[in-house]
């Protein structure tokens, strides 16, 4: 199930504007020179900002989402020409033999069964060349992140964005529920030129580290290394895998 502000064309048209500032990114454009990798898969590409960056630095990308319109956005960015394209998830990758996975921001935290995370990690696992390594992030449930969101207000997040076609977009954060290991909140969205209202529910599942190592474990993964991520200190895992 894809949230609407990927899925919807509206939505997803004006995600970039409220995300302008990615210097989560450039921690993977580092790993991508860290472990030499030449072929990349972006799991989750959503509007392609990453797939974008490594293809117009001369890497070979593959961006993947079951997100079309989210997809429509990333084909219109400088470079996407470089960029092969796919629409659908892990599962249905190809074997690609590349030499990194990643899966940035909230991706990893989408699947909220155990049997589409095992899918998803299959499905990684067998894009990748062996020795290949797949990195991704995900909230450290100590942190208890939903703390801050319980302070999602209107007032709080409110922020406004100029539209392509004309006018500007509003938009504000709402949580929605916290029963751990799920935590939901809501995204509304105004459109100034036709006053068009738009929302966008999401759910996240929190997952301990032992549990991720134990899931990479049965997919055929060495777990290499658990970092603390640069832009969040103390607040999210950045996992190392190696494909087996």
């Amino acid at each position: 199930m894809v949230d609407a502000k990927f899925g919807v064309g509206r939505l997803a048209a004006v995600y970039d504007g409220f995300e302008p500032d990615r210097v989560d990114l450039e921690h993977y454009v580092a790993m991508v020179g860290e472990f030499a990798a030449r072929r990349v898969v972006d799991v989750g590409c959503g509007t392609g900002v990453l797939a974008c960056l490594l293809a117009g630095d001369g890497v070979d990308v593959v961006g993947v989402d079951p997100a079309e319109a989210s997809l429509e956005v990333a084909r219109g960015k400088e470079f996407a020409d470089r960029v092969r394209w796919i629409h659908g998830d892990a599962t249905t990758l190809p074997p690609l033999e590349a030499d990194l996975a990643v899966m940035t921001g909230n991706v990893a935290q989408v699947f909220l069964t155990d049997e589409d995370w095992a899918a998803t990690l299959r499905g990684v696992h067998a894009a990748l060349a062996t020795g290949g390594r797949f990195v991704f992030e995900t909230r450290d449930p100590a942190a208890r992140v939903w703390e801050e969101w319980g302070k999602w207000t209107r007032e709080n997040t409110h922020q406004v964005a100029p539209v392509a076609e004309g006018g500007t977009v509003e938009t504000w954060g709402e949580l929605l529920s916290v029963e751990l290991p799920f935590v939901s909140f809501r995204g509304t969205y105004v459109f100034s030129s036709d006053g068009a209202v738009l929302t966008s529910d999401s759910t996240l599942r929190f997952r301990e580290r032992d549990e991720l190592e134990q899931s990479l474990t049965a997919a055929g993964f060495a777990v290499d290394d658990v970092r603390d991520a640069p832009d969040r200190p103390g607040k999210e895992f950045v996992f190392v895998a190696r494909r087996l």
